[in-house]
């Protein structure tokens, strides 16, 4: 076990509230702090099903590695990746084939720090501390260090990352970077908070959460979501709520899949 140490690295601001490990928190995770818990109780107040939903993504990300893996996909390069916890790409990746490679990126030091120590020993995972926001480096470290070969197909996992960018950003610009350096036959694992369907609620959750939070959050339309997959091919179902996309039979029962405000979906490069 990690010593509390290790995962606070210096200069980590404990004070205010941080994406990764308020989601850490909705999952039951123990890498957070206070305010981290604060916030998300404070947004569970608002929209009660942030915890069963922060468990509904995190399942889908699994359904949709397994699925990659099923087409042949052996390298997967995972941004916005938050703190390692049950269930890791690298680990379901690796139940297909041991030989899977993996290329965490995450912005958060304490997501970082742990995940480093996670990963210690294991010679086909990586993590790089980066902005999503800096694409091309990210392509540059992650092909440099010799887990990621963009000359053959790659599973892109963006999930739950990209509503941390804002407009001004131009997170479509960042994807299509994205998109372009990879391989045909690769594939783009993708999921977005949406105020599609809660407007209101949408609206509450980004006060609430904007108000605390080191990075304000930005619920999108479905129009806007469908932007990241141009010149991709939706695989079925397509663009859907998290709970609908291939779920297994033992997921967890979760009533109208729309109260989760989470559109997501999986598209292949021809």
């Amino acid at each position: 076990m990690m010593a509390e140490q290790d995962w606070i690295p210096p200069g980590v601001d404990t004070q205010r509230a941080n994406p990764a490990r308020v989601y850490d928190y909705w999952l039951g995770g123990s890498h957070n702090f206070l305010a981290d818990q604060d916030l998300g109780r404070q947004i569970a107040a608002v929209d009660p099903i942030v915890r069963p939903g922060a468990r509904a993504n995190r399942a889908f990300l699994g359904r949709a590695v397994r699925f990659l893996a099923g087409q042949g996909i052996r390298q997967f390069l995972d941004l916005g990746s938050g703190i390692p916890t049950q269930g890791n790409v690298h680990e379901v990746a690796q139940r297909a084939d041991p030989d899977a490679r993996v290329a965490y990126v995450d912005i958060d030091p304490v997501a970082v720090a742990h995940s480093k120590a996670i990963l210690a020993g294991q010679p086909n995972a990586s993590i790089t501390h980066a902005d999503v926001r800096q694409p091309e480096r990210i392509l540059a470290e992650v092909t440099a260090e010799g887990l990621i070969d963009l000359s053959r197909p790659v599973g892109l996992l963006l999930v739950a990352v990209l509503h941390f960018i804002d407009d001004a950003d131009d997170p479509w610009r960042l994807v299509a970077t994205l998109r372009e350096a990879l391989a045909p036959g690769s594939y783009l694992v993708l999921g977005q908070g949406t105020n599609a369907d809660k407007p209101m609620v949408a609206d509450a959750f980004e006060k609430v959460y904007n108000r605390s939070s080191v990075t304000n959050i930005h619920m999108r339309s479905r129009a806007e979501i469908l932007r990241f997959f141009d010149g991709f091919e939706l695989v079925e179902p397509g663009l859907t709520y998290v709970t609908l996309w291939r779920p297994d039979p033992d997921d967890e029962a979760t009533g109208d899949p729309r109260q989760f405000a989470n559109l997501v979906g999986v598209a292949r490069k021809p």
